[in-house]
């Protein structure tokens, strides 16, 4: 059984994201959203900036300022935007009005379930769930418990990008054409669309976090 070795150099240099960011209060915020919105309606019809500009008569300098969340346009300035986007004025408020849900599921509580390609032995517990979101993507958060009675599977595809986080026991995991030992701290992160599932139960019980992400539809 091949135990590819561990990649030393996976951590990009350049994230784009920064998770402990603190927004500058609420203000900001319906700036940002606004600006976000704007933008987004923009792209979709496919106008530059350059051509927003000359419908509205504003400059390409404030409305780069307004895109960036760096400014708080006018109700006559908003007006303007929605008539050359062709919006109600109201949807550049849509994303800051949207309520944001969490899900809190207390231990031994999630919804033990059976996930559809999955053989008997395998328990699926669903640690939450939030559906439609502001943020366009689904995860699927699950608890994997492998017994003694556990079939082996390893060809379950699905769409999405799964993370899988390994809490006890040993398996030996494909994904594709490669086959990965994972250990209890081991994570392993892929394309869930190429065949994966665990090959080998080294060591029982195992258990392992599944977390799988992809772009919510409608």
């Amino acid at each position: 059984m091949e135990d590819v070795a561990k990649d030393e150099s996976v951590a990009p240099t350049n994230l784009s994201q920064d998770p402990h960011r603190v927004r500058e209060g609420s203000e900001k915020v319906l700036e940002v959203a606004i600006g976000r919105e704007v933008r987004a309606y923009r792209r979709q019809q496919g106008i530059t900036v350059a051509e927003l500009a000359t419908l509205t008569g504003l400059s390409i300098g404030m409305l780069s300022k307004i895109e960036n969340g760096n400014t708080s346009p006018s109700l006559t300035t908003l007006q303007l935007l929605a008539n050359a986007l062709s919006v109600p004025i109201t949807s550049f408020f849509r994303r800051f009005e949207e309520q944001r849900d969490a899900v809190h599921t207390p231990s031994g509580e999630g919804v033990i379930m059976e996930r559809a390609g999955t053989r008997a032995g395998h328990q699926y517990t669903l640690l939450g769930h939030i559906g439609a979101n502001a943020s366009g993507v689904v995860v699927e958060p699950y608890l994997i418990t492998l017994s003694e009675k556990s079939d082996v599977f390893p060809t379950f595809q699905h769409d999405g990008i799964e993370l899988l986080y390994m809490l006890e026991g040993e398996v030996d995991y494909r994904h594709g054409d490669q086959v990965y030992r994972l250990r209890p701290g081991d994570t392993l992160f892929f394309d869930a669309d190429a065949p994966h599932g665990p090959e080998v139960l080294v060591e029982l019980p195992a258990r392992y976090l599944s977390i799988i992400s992809y772009p919510q539809s409608g």
